[in-house]
């Protein structure tokens, strides 16, 4: 099998388990704002902001540096693996006993509901003690094992969202016993226990991978990945604050009397994107593993050449597919017409997570090369676009500010590793054609969106117009991969 054809094999498995948790989360969005007011969807996206930061924190690059070190030298394989598990599950242990302790503390300060704090906590830290499982599986390219483990954990999480919001409230109404488990006035609650729950079942089913790698520790080997993480723990602290904080910063810089509502809007209506996220998502974890096995090949460079460009290829169609028909997909995925007032945040937030994957690709070189201080350098640089222009824009535009925000910080990212990219590891990309398939697309999406008020037909020309126009300049190199 061509390494083409096995990339985009275990990028449709990953896609799939990445897939359904996002398709999950955007069908309990109608099921969410049925049952909750705005500003209950919008303490709810708050808190999972935060949780998205929290997650970035307890795996502290952890997760990366397995990746590098796995395939670096197989003779210390095990001692790694067991290495890494120790170091996260003492952490994770020490950080869910201290902050336990400070949980109503915490709540002050972050203005929430102690109730609330302590569901976040506990999904953390259930969360980042199985980080390294589903890094094993990966590592170890084993796609199907993770599929499964995703689908179940989602499986579970959706059952228990339904019967925690549809099911037990009428259940309450002929059931004295039933009543007392069910509190109307604290729906959001639900929602956590649903997802903690979820994640307790996920820890149950992979608890046989710590018997497996086993508990063990080697202090040098230890000092040797912290280094290689930290630079990465930067960065990821950075990239959650692109990915989340405009939700958090939404909430305190608004008036409090419209900040929940206002982040309820936006963060439904963000929901609409989740088509460049999926597919940015899926690619990432198949593209990572993939980038440090053949790093040694002579081709290599060619290979990530090609693989970008198809990349911005087929994220230029999802780009152009998804607002030419948004006001079909605004029907099915947002049936309450109050939230359709943040829809033109949609092609803000597609073209920025388009810059996000293109980045990922062109991320290959300081991955490589170990040269992981200078994500954390483009990552930082983009978080503190994001924080300004925040601060800058919402008090005027409100959440389009954020969404402006979000484009310029994964924008910048983009150039950014392209530029310090051709320095230090150059991989012949094929930059006219990127930029110019970027520019049509961009282009058509605009003429589609903005000048024809999203008129189905006309975007749909546009639509096959882009499709032609790909097909005339690829079709040869198409068939040549399809051939191999």
């Amino acid at each position: 099998m061509s390494v083409f054809k096995k990339l985009f094999k275990q990028t449709f498995i990953y896609g799939l388990a990445t897939v359904l948790p996002r398709v999950m989360a955007v069908i309990l969005v109608p099921l969410y704002t049925s049952v909750m007011l705005p500003e209950e969807y919008g303490i709810y996206s708050t808190l999972m902001a935060y949780l998205i930061l929290g997650n970035v924190l307890l795996s502290y690059g952890m997760e990366t540096a397995f990746f590098r070190f796995v395939t670096k030298d197989s003779s210390n394989q095990n001692i790694v693996q067991s290495t890494t598990l120790t170091s996260l599950t003492v952490s994770t242990f020490i950080f869910l006993g201290i902050t336990m302790l400070f949980r109503n503390q915490i709540a002050v300060i972050a203005d929430f509901n102690p109730e609330y704090v302590t569901y976040g906590l506990l999904i953390l830290a259930l969360d980042a003690l199985v980080v390294l499982p589903f890094v094993w599986f990966r590592v170890n390219e084993r796609p199907l094992h993770y599929a499964v483990v995703k689908i179940f954990n989602v499986v579970i999480n959706l059952a228990f969202n339904l019967f925690f919001l549809l099911m037990l409230p009428k259940l309450a109404e002929n059931s004295t016993y039933w009543s007392s488990l069910w509190f109307p006035e604290n729906k959001v609650a639900y929602v956590f226990l649903a997802n903690l729950i979820a994640s307790g079942v996920t820890l149950l089913v992979l608890l046989p991978l710590y018997v497996k790698i086993g508990f063990g520790f080697s202090k040098t080997i230890w000092k040797q990945m912290m280094k290689y993480a930290i630079p990465v723990l930067i960065a990821g602290i950075a990239f959650s604050i692109n990915e989340a904080f405009d939700r958090i910063l939404l909430k305190y810089l608004l008036p409090k009397n419209v900040a929940e509502v206002e982040v309820g809007l936006y963060s439904a209506c963000y929901k609409l994107g989740m088509f460049m996220t999926l597919f940015v998502m899926a690619f990432r974890l198949g593209i990572e593993p993939f980038f440090f096995n053949h790093s040694g090949h002579a081709n290599a460079k060619n290979t990530y050449a090609t693989i970008t460009k198809y990349f911005t290829l087929c994220g230029c169609l999802i780009l152009l597919g998804v607002i030419v028909y948004i006001d079909l997909f605004k029907h099915i995925l947002i049936p309450n017409s109050q939230y359709w007032e943040a829809i033109k945040i949609v092609p803000i937030i597609l073209l920025a997570n388009l810059f996000l994957g293109i980045y990922h690709n062109l991320s290959v070189w300081y991955k490589v090369t170990d040269r992981t201080k200078y994500g954390a350098y483009i990552s930082v640089f983009a978080a503190a676009v994001t924080l300004v222009l925040n601060f800058v824009l919402i008090p005027y535009i409100g959440y389009i500010g954020s969404a402006f925000a979000t484009l310029a910080a994964y924008g910048s990212m983009m150039v950014l590793s392209y530029l310090y990219g051709r320095k230090y590891y150059n991989v012949p990309y094929e930059v006219k054609k990127i930029v110019g398939y970027l520019v049509l697309a961009i282009g058509f999406s605009a003429i589609s969106f903005y000048l024809f008020d999203r008129n189905i037909w006309i975007g749909s020309a546009l639509l096959l117009l882009f499709i032609a126009i790909l097909f005339y300049f690829e079709k040869n190199e198409f068939l040549k991969i399809i051939k191999k």
